[in-house]
Parts: structure tokens; C-alpha cells; sequence
């Protein structure tokens, strides 16, 4: 064999009890699960003191360009992660076309860049697909973004699709599935997904089900109407027969505080109807998106350079403060903004770097003007190109979805910016630090699995996410007692503690706490394409 593990505690990845066992790995699969002491291969990793487990799977990553622009990837790599699910929120950048292309790279600055140089060779999913198969760090799925499709067939009119344009967002979808995408996404509080009426996502889910993929929206709203909006994606799904996994399925803001039992209650009610749903969480409070993201929807209609001259005039800046301070806009989840707790924490342009890492309201304060002015400002400087943190979240919210018998995890990580929100870094070592060691909401066993087996099993991927003879040998191992998530709001790209090892497809990609630089991961497609 090329390498045993030596006497591992192996969390297998199904919720059973841990049991020790040596692990052999042989051309990039796992060749042999044995007793301890059985085997012998080339390389001999002692891993007594040392949990054994599939490598973690994040269902819901930012990382579709990052990934690309630097492959070595240490901010997953080094906490464990293996598989990515990209594509989030129903925007990303396949497919397109140049236009599409062109508005996107502004669009998702905050979120992703748009680094100098960078060769943007792929305009289809299939492309797109080939380009990570040329040597990235981890493994990668793709979920096709129902708002880049939006934007090809309709560009950024808030109106109902013609029979016409959804015939070609049908067939867009379709291609990208038989190309290899996993499912669709949707961001129902971003322009131009948004747009989309429950009829239009019910349409288009039929052709995702149809196909064998999953539905995973960020729905309309995480603040005010909450619920209702969980309820809205879920009867998408029983209407179109679709399966449906919630991105970062939170109850945020002061009106959703403890509420989480209700919507827990709503997704048992629908399991035991015969509904398919899971659901994915990061393990902190604070949310993070583009600035922008606050927004009225109204506003941003007709793409960038439409939502600037609005931002431009006084009367219309007006309208917006009224309704993102007062009402509560729909990109701001219906709720009143509190200034306070949105924390500026990634800018584009030096002379905006002062505001890194304080809240929209301490800036204001220090340049006296109103806090919706700064905000407009900096909208018009940075021509939408920043990012921010919410600190709006709840842990008794947290800890009970979490608990949930369909729950994953996902870091919905952004990997730009000074200051990025540290659960791109850490995530994945802190379910295990503070929810398994310290707080003991799950046991170590049960996390392991959400984090893993039940992932793989949402994505269809019949040969990972378990430590089984035949699967890929996408493996972690860490110290129960030390992994530790080292990544901080001030300091946010630190490597986890206590994860020694990490292979992807059997290669080492962390080898003694080291980064190897290592790109043995590619892309995964879904099972039902034409590859």
C-alpha cells in the first residue's frame, strides 16, 4: 500500500460510534479499513491520540474564483475541507457571455475579486468544469446560478419571464446539469434572482429534479417574513418534485429570536409528507455579503451603471435611506437597519481602507455625516465593490438547527478583503472545538457525519464522504482534544489547530501541520451528465 494510518480512531462518517482501525490508501482510494497493527505500506502515519475521518465537505462555498486564482486553497485545506460546493446564491460565473461576464466580475468583486490578469477562458458550465480539472487543491462541485441565467435571458428587468425566455432559462439548465452541474441555486434577495416569481422557481426546479439535481436557494428573506419565505421554498419543492437543500438556513435579526424551533417544526412537517430537504449552517453569528446587498431591489434594477446614477441623486438617495433605515428593504430582509451592526470589512480602494473593520455608524460618526450617507459614499467610491458583516445572528438559533437530523455544514466563506468573516478559515475546526468538545451540543461521532457522510449523500457522491474499502481517500485527521478554529474577526486567516494530516485523493495536501502545495482535487459532476 502507499500509506497506512496506523491505529486511527476512525469517525467513519454514518453517526456510528468511533472504533480503531488501521487505513490503507493505494492509488488514490482507500485500499483497506483492518484491524490495528494489520498493515504495512510504503509510508507508516502513527496516528494513535488521533481522530480518522472523511474529509469535511462544505456545502456552501464562495470560493469559485479564489480557487482558481490561487490553487494552493490553505484557508480550506488547512481546516480539513476536501469538497466545496460552488456556484452559491444564483450568482456566479458560469454561464455567461461576455456581457454576462463583464457585469458579474463588478457584481461579485466584494465577494470574490476580480484579480488583474486573470484568464477568464470558460463561458459555459462544461468550461468551467474543465478549467478546475487542470489542478486545484480540493475537490469541487457546482450548483447553476438561476440569477446568472436571469441576466441571459433577461437581463436585469424586474418583470415576469416570457414563455419565450423561459424556455431558454430551461434549457440553460439543463444544459449546465448534463454538463456536470449538482443542482441550481438561487439568491432570492439578490438582483436579478430576486426577480423571479415562486411560478418561474417551480419551472425551472422541474427541470433540475427532472435531471437528478437539488434545489439550494438563499431564499427572500432571513430577518422579517423569514418563515414565510422558508415555506415559500419549500413548496417549490413539493410542487416540482425537486429535491431542496437550504443554504445557510439561519433566523437572524431581533425579530427571529428563538424562533427557530418554528421552522424546524415546518421542515419535520414536510420530511414527513415524503418531502426531500436538508439544510446547511455556519457555526457563528455574524452573516457577511456585498454592501450592496442592503439595497432595495427597485433600486439596482438595470445592472451597475443604473444602480450608480441612482446612488447619485439626492432625491432618490432619499427614497432609499427611508426605506433601508425606516421600512426595512427587501435586499435588508425586510428589517430597519441598524447601522451598528453592520461592520464595513472588505474595500477595493486604498482610500476607503480607514473604514475596515468599524461599523457603518462609528465611520459616519467620525466623519460627521449621517450614517446612510456615508453608506451611499462609499457604494459610489468603491462602485459597489465592498463587503461587509452583519452581526445580526442568535445562538439558541444556531445550536437547535444544528441539531436537526438533515443539517450539513457550509462556511459560505468569502476569501477577499482585509477583514474577511473567519468562518472561510475556520468553520469546520470550530463545529468540532466549541459544539463537540467545549459546549457538547453534538457528539463527536453525530458532527462528523453532518459535516461528511450526509453532505455526500445530498450531492449523490457514491464513493466519498465515508472510510469504506473502494472510496476515495478524501481523509482528515485531527486531535479531538487540540482542533481548534485560530481564525478571529481581527485576524481572520489563520490556520486551524490540531489537523496534522488532510489527503485529497489520497495525496497529502497537509502533511505534518504543513502545507504541501499539492493540487490533486478536481471537479465533481453529477452523476447523471454526459461525463
Amino acid at each position: 500500500m502507499d500509506i497506512v494510518v496506523r491505529s486511527a480512531l476512525v469517525a467513519d462518517g454514518t453517526g456510528d460510534p468511533l472504533t480503531r482501525h488501521d487505513v490503507g490508501i493505494t492509488d488514490g482510494r482507500i485500499a483497506s479499513v483492518a484491524e490495528p497493527g494489520s498493515l504495512a505500506g510504503r509510508r507508516t502515519i502513527d496516528a494513535e491520540g488521533l481522530v480518522l475521518a472523511p474529509g469535511f465537505i462544505d456545502m456552501h462555498s464562495h470560493s469559485d474564483l479564489q480557487l482558481l486564482a490561487n490553487p494552493d486553497h490553505l484557508a480550506k485545506l488547512s481546516q480539513g475541507v476536501t469538497t466545496e460546493v460552488l456556484g452559491q446564491d444564483g450568482l456566479s460565473y458560469a454561464p455567461v457571455n461576455d456581457e454576462v461576464l463583464a457585469a458579474l466580475r463588478q457584481q461579485l468583486a466584494g465577494w470574490n475579486d476580480d484579480p488583474a490578469g486573470f484568464d477568464w477562458n470558460w463561458r459555459s458550465v462544461g468550461e468551467y468544469l474543465d478549467r478546475l480539472d487542470q489542478g486545484v487543491a480540493v475537490n469541487a462541485a457546482y450548483l447553476i446560478p438561476q440569477g446568472t441565467v436571469r441576466m441571459l435571458a433577461l437581463g436585469w428587468e424586474d418583470r415576469p419571464a416570457t414563455e419565450a425566455e423561459m424556455n431558454a432559462m430551461k434549457e440553460l439548465i439543463a444544459t449546465g446539469l448534463a454538463e456536470g452541474a449538482m443542482g441550481m441555486s438561487s439568491g432570492l434577495t439578490y438582483t436579478p434572482g430576486m426577480y423571479a416569481t415562486t411560478e418561474e422557481l417551480v419551472d425551472l426546479c422541474r427541470v433540475v429534479g427532472e435531471r437528478g439535481g437539488f434545489y439550494s436557494p438563499h431564499h427572500r428573506s432571513y430577518g422579517k417574513g423569514a418563515l414565510e419565505a422558508f415555506g415559500e421554498m419549500v413548496d417549490v419543492s413539493r410542487r416540482s418534485g425537486c429535491p431542496l437543500h437550504l443554504a445557510h438556513a439561519t433566523m437572524n435579526f431581533s425579530v427571529n429570536k428563538g424562533k427557530a424551533p418554528q421552522l424546524l417544526e415546518l421542515l419535520d412537517q414536510a420530511l414527513e409528507d415524503g418531502c426531500d430537504i436538508t439544510l446547511d449552517t455556519y457555526p457563528y453569528l455574524p452573516g457577511a455579503t456585498y454592501l450592496s446587498a442592503l439595497l432595495p431591489s427597485w433600486s439596482t434594477e438595470g445592472g451597475l451603471d443604473a444602480t450608480l446614477t441612482r446612488l447619485s441623486d439626492v432625491d432618490t438617495r432619499e427614497r432609499i435611506r427611508a426605506e433601508i433605515e425606516e421600512t426595512g428593504s427587501d435586499g435588508a430582509h425586510g428589517v430597519p437597519i441598524d447601522w451598528e451592526a453592520i461592520e464595513i470589512n472588505g474595500v477595493r480602494r486604498d482610500e476607503n481602507s480607514h473604514l475596515v473593520g468599524h461599523s457603518v455608524a462609528a465611520s459616519a460618526q467620525r466623519a460627521g455625516k449621517p450614517a446612510a450617507e456615508l453608506y451611499f459614499d462609499v457604494l459610489l467610491s468603491e462602485k459597489l465593490g465592498t463587503s461587509c458583516l452583519m452581526h445580526v445572528g442568535h445562538e439558541e438559533n444556531v445550536q437547535a438547527i444544528m441539531r436537526h437530523r438533515t443539517h450539513t455544514g457550509g462556511s459560505d466563506g468569502l476569501l477577499v478583503g482585509a477583514r474577511p468573516h473567519p468562518r472561510a478559515w475556520g468553520t469546520f475546526p470550530r463545529y468540532l472545538a466549541r459544539y463537540v468538545r467545549e459546549l457538547g451540543v453534538l457528539d463527536l461521532a453525530e458532527c462528523v457525519s453532518h459535516l461528511t457522510g450526509r453532505a455526500a449523500e445530498r450531492l449523490r457522491l457514491s464513493d466519498r464522504g465515508l472510510v469504506r474499502a473502494g472510496y476515495a481517500a478524501d481523509l482528515v485527521l485531527f486531535d479531538p482534544e487540540t482542533v481548534a478554529d485560530t481564525a478571529t474577526f481581527d485576524e481572520p486567516r489563520q490556520q486551524a489547530a490540531g489537523i496534522p494530516y488532510v489527503f485529497v485523493n489520497g495525496v497529502a495536501a497537509i502533511d505534518d501541520g504543513q502545507p504541501t502545495g499539492a493540487l490533486a482535487g478536481h471537479s465533481l459532476r453529477n452523476p447523471g451528465s454526459a461525463r
